[in-house]
């Protein structure tokens, strides 16, 4: 592994000194890839769009995330920043010089990238949502065939270009080696088509939601602590992190394995509860769900409102205060988006049945 950590090393480097002017633009993409967006920004969009999407972009984001973080727990990858400080690889040469920046400091290990592979499962399953939607039947004219074959093409090359942004903007910050977010866009696109085929989480009920949530809870807790009990230190990458980072104000603690495990169980637990709630019913599957001035209404009071949410910190001085409020944070952003602001705006919109009587 030395070998391919110091070729990842070289390309860091060659990123850092060849594409410094594009930083900006770089750090925009590691944002799009961030796998918090997916609740905060693209959930709230395609619900209301499409209640299919939505909910399988959700179960495919937790699900996808989870999967990251046993991988990581498996792999026991490094992360470039701390590797080329501990690493016996260059021996009696100098220690390559890699530059860090406000987001390079992520605490958990490093394999597969968890950005890589949450950006490439989301946008997967958007593009194709969208192909096939615009996919014209089967007895279609030349002309509409050709149609579908330039917005096919279209999809799928802003789908690349998007990851492999991410991907760069990733490698370029030091946060990830080239191989490690190669392994995260592929896994990703394996998690999102396998829910192409599940199509049971559209009619899932709470008790499965539930379900679901604790088994992917207790299994994770489960194998932290059988690893612990032969004494392997799954939490190993934030001692190092903590070590290596050139500024302790770039740690933080929503970077940690369990961090992210307790967003994602927060979000799907919320969703759950939300999809299965009256509130949703009564607006969502009423008449005004069909009406474009409802979704439009709605994704704007939406997308306005976690806006506003997100200004909302959680305290981090008690790591586990810090958990259980992360997770109630996480579950009131499906609450809001599915069940809350679509019942508050059905309410001042009003029945339309009921107008016309």
């Amino acid at each position: 592994m030395d070998v391919i950590h110091s070729s990842g090393v070289q390309v860091i480097q060659h990123l850092q000194s060849n594409y410094k002017d594009y930083h900006d633009f770089l750090n925009f993409m590691s944002s799009v890839g961030d796998p918090r967006n997916i609740f905060s920004l693209y959930f709230p969009l395609w619900f209301q769009l499409s209640q299919i999407v939505g909910t399988k972009m959700i179960w495919v984001a937790v699900i996808g995330d989870w999967l990251n973080l046993i991988f990581k727990w498996i792999l026991f990858g490094h992360r470039p920043y701390w590797w080329v400080q501990e690493t016996h690889f260059y021996q009696n040469h100098s220690l390559p010089k890699i530059e860090q920046f406000h987001i390079t400091c992520e605490t958990g290990p490093g394999s597969p990238s968890g950005h890589a592979m949450g950006s490439s499962c989301v946008w997967y399953v958007m593009v194709t949502s969208v192909v096939n939607f615009t996919r014209p039947p089967s007895d279609t004219t030349y002309q509409e065939s050709q149609r579908f074959r330039l917005v096919w093409s279209f999809l799928w090359i802003a789908f690349w270009v998007i990851q492999i942004s991410v991907c760069v903007s990733r490698v370029f910050i030091a946060t990830h080696f080239p191989h490690q977010v190669i392994l995260g866009v592929l896994a990703g696109m394996l998690v999102a088509e396998a829910f192409e085929h599940i199509p049971s989480i559209h009619t899932a009920s709470f008790k499965v939601y539930l379900q679901t949530s604790l088994f992917l809870f207790f299994f994770a807790l489960s194998f932290y602590f059988l690893l612990k009990m032969i004494h392997i230190d799954l939490l190993w990458s934030i001692s190092k992190a903590k070590k290596w980072c050139v500024n302790p104000d770039w740690i933080h603690l929503d970077t940690t394995p369990f961090a992210g495990l307790v967003r994602n169980l927060g979000a799907l637990f919320g969703l759950g509860l939300a999809i299965n709630s009256q509130m949703f019913v009564k607006s969502c599957k009423g008449k005004n769900g069909y009406r474009m001035r409802f979704k439009l209404t709605c994704v704007a009071a939406t997308l306005t409102t976690l806006q506003l949410y997100d200004l909302i910190k959680v305290p981090t001085h008690t790591e586990v205060l810090f958990y259980m409020l992360s997770f109630c944070k996480s579950a009131v952003v499906p609450l809001s988006v599915v069940a809350f602001i679509p019942y508050c705006v059905h309410l001042l919109i009003g029945d339309p049945e009921k107008r016309l009587d």
